[in-house]
């Protein structure tokens, strides 16, 4: 599967897209970033996929209109670009089922902790990192898995955790957290190139071997 066409969905500043440009310049893992799409037009990246020279398309409420016409517009950039991997890193919107279905385990998204607890609808962004802080859990992490049309309840692909001390806020856990996304994303990624990966059931067996 090696040279696969990745397109990465956003709506920030895409810290997580730089580690996958990264992972790609460095020769971490053999697919093309094709297309970064964004449904915020001044997501900061953006910036960092045109300074890389990736291609970029605004799919936000401006431009398209109805949630409807911008669920089409994003299958149709999708289908042209001939995209066999999306990854979402960071993207603040619910896929629609059309997507889903035709991409089905072709699509990959991470969260800011460890799937099951802190996840599901209404959790993203700093929302995670402050339950984490009120339940007073010990550890907390990130979690890579495929889309399905549960919130956050697709099959788990990876998993990685970092210790929660007790004068951590919500910027250090953030901080610590985005760390490992930065690692376990552009993993996940090579693994899914390298023919890695085998959903079974709500499962993925990973295949790991030498990773270097």
């Amino acid at each position: 599967m090696a040279g696969i066409k990745i397109a990465v969905l956003i709506s920030g500043g895409g810290s997580n897209l730089q580690a996958l440009i990264d992972a790609v310049e460095q020769k971490y893992l053999q697919g093309e970033i094709a297309i970064v799409i964004s449904n915020k037009k001044e997501a900061y990246g953006v910036k960092r996929a045109q300074k890389h020279h990736i291609k970029t398309s605004i799919v936000d409420k401006e431009t398209y209109g109805t949630r409807e016409k911008r669920d089409e517009a994003l299958l149709k950039i999708l289908q042209q670009e001939e995209i066999d991997l999306i990854v979402l890193a960071g993207y603040l919107a619910i896929l629609p089922r059309s997507i889903v279905e035709n991409y089905r385990n072709k699509i990959i998204n991470i969260h800011p902790s460890l799937i099951p607890s802190f996840s599901g609808e209404g959790y993203y962004g700093e929302k995670v990192h402050r339950e984490v802080l009120e339940r007073g859990v010990k550890i907390t992490g990130a979690t890579v898995h495929f889309v399905n049309e549960e919130t956050d309840g697709g099959p788990i692909i990876l998993q990685e955790t970092v210790d929660v001390e007790f004068d951590d806020d919500i910027n250090s856990i953030k901080e610590k957290v985005l760390k490992i996304e930065h690692q376990i994303l552009p993993l996940a990624v090579k693994l899914f190139v390298e023919g890695r990966l085998r959903v079974m059931g709500n499962k993925v067996k990973v295949k790991t071997g030498n990773l270097k």
